[in-house]
């Protein structure tokens, strides 16, 4: 019988939403080397790191970037979006999750940020709920991106939690795939194009409902 012991939060799109400001940042980088970036790119970079990113935006250019020119164009548009995310603050937390990640405490469940962002603990002090993570796991400490579940398995062990005891909430097929690499329970949030790859799907962080999550896997 399975119960659970830990909830790994993804964070853009799942405890608020950053994707705008990524897609910004991204954009006047490209304005400014010139390449074509729109929407339709942008979603491609969904739960990927940034590495990965400038990969898949640097794809349309004619020219060859050395790794060094490529680590200095990724500094620089992470520059332009700690610029912007310094506008964030509690008011930009989605509806529910603070009531969400009181529930989990009451429950006295584990919480793990598992995210793709390097700036993900700066981003949570902004929206005043870093309190509630038990750990935090970003881009900073691991090797390999979603979909592989390293991000998920290493949170996981930071806290003493089996991993087939675990929920990963995320937004992304690339984060939900990884969830269930990792062996653990994969709630999507969101539409209906993630209900091949989640177990559950909510349609907002806001309205998951640990009680009924808890009920489920344990029978």
């Amino acid at each position: 019988m399975r119960e659970i012991e830990c909830i790994l939060f993804d964070l853009d799109g799942v405890l608020t939403d950053t994707s705008k400001l990524h897609y910004q940042a991204w954009k006047k980088l490209a304005d400014e080397i010139g390449i074509y970036f729109d929407e339709s790119i942008n979603q491609r970079l969904k739960g990927v790191s940034r590495k990965e990113s400038l990969e898949i935006i640097l794809e349309s250019s004619e020219y060859s970037y050395s790794e060094q020119e490529k680590e200095k164009l990724a500094e620089i548009k992470n520059t332009y979006y700690k610029e912007m995310i310094e506008s964030l603050g509690p008011q930009d937390l989605y509806a529910g999750v603070e009531e969400l990640l009181q529930n989990i405490k009451t429950r006295q469940l584990k919480t793990v940020l598992a995210s793709a962002s390097k700036n993900a603990s700066f981003i949570i002090k902004r929206l005043e709920i870093e309190n509630y993570f038990d750990y935090i796991v970003d881009a900073n400490y691991i090797k390999n991106g979603k979909p592989d579940p390293e991000i998920f398995i290493k949170g996981a062990e930071k806290v003493q939690a089996n991993p087939e005891n675990c929920v990963v909430i995320e937004d992304s097929i690339a984060g939900l795939i990884a969830a269930k690499r990792a062996g653990m329970i994969a709630v999507g949030i969101g539409n209906s194009e993630l209900q091949n790859y989640a177990d559950f799907i909510f349609e907002s962080t806001g309205k998951v409902d640990i009680d009924f999550l808890c009920m489920s896997v344990r029978s």
